[in-house]
């Protein structure tokens, strides 16, 4: 077999799951529900971030935070100072890919 295959969780409870960390990119699934979300933090790579259900409350930078809904994809730029929550009812559950991978 050549390819390899990985598995994501299924659920509502919090969780950052890193299911790729390779030489080429870092795969990440995460879910949040009310009141949760990520340490303030600089990006480490070029980060694509896809909602894919819920909705993403973020503050990129000193800029005001926005809102995005489910099926939408963000580029965020390398050194980006991020603030990731979801502040909505419903569960947020995003995809973060950041690419290339981050050198340590």
């Amino acid at each position: 077999m050549i390819e390899q295959n990985f598995k994501l969780k299924f659920g509502n409870e919090k969780i950052v799951e890193k299911v790729i960390q390779d030489e080429n990119l870092h795969y990440l699934h995460m879910i949040f529900n009310k009141g949760e979300g990520l340490p303030e933090h600089y990006s480490n790579s070029v980060v694509y971030m896809t909602v894919l259900r819920g909705q993403l409350s973020i503050r990129l930078d000193d800029h005001e935070a926005h809102q995005y809904e489910a099926a939408t994809v963000l580029k965020i730029p390398f050194k980006t100072k991020m603030n990731v929550n979801n502040l909505d009812d419903e569960t947020l559950e995003l995809i973060v890919v950041k690419a290339p991978a981050p050198v340590k």
